[in-house]
């Protein structure tokens, strides 16, 4: 099993950012998968899932309206769209499906002016 996670940089506050995670040794299109994010000094804290096809979404309430989790099981590929982003929102960010103890080096995102 194995995530690998891309599209983290350096961005402004209010600006925008789409994460991708491929992942590959697994069966992805029957998984649930999820974005989780570590800040400097903080826990690891859930971002967001999605279900096997793509068809139910949940959001920790931090990021409710900002942020939309996608896939593409065609691809084995789940995507973090970033919008109206926060200097809270600096991270390190993992992709990872909830059954699997499985984790990635995760992409780094930065919001600061």
């Amino acid at each position: 099993v194995q995530f690998v996670e891309s599209g983290g940089d350096l961005v402004q506050p209010g600006g925008s950012l789409r994460l991708s995670c491929a992942a590959s040794g697994f069966t992805f299109g029957t998984y649930f998968m999820s974005w989780y994010r570590q800040g400097p000094g903080k826990a690891r804290e859930l971002v967001a899932m999605i279900s096997p096809a793509g068809t139910t979404t949940d959001y920790t309430a931090s990021v409710k309206g900002r942020f939309t989790i996608s896939r593409d099981n065609a691809k084995n590929t789940v995507y973090l769209q970033m919008n109206s982003l926060k200097p809270d929102d600096t991270a390190m960010y993992y992709c990872t499906s909830p059954s699997l103890n499985y984790w990635g080096q995760g992409t780094q995102v930065t919001v600061s002016s």
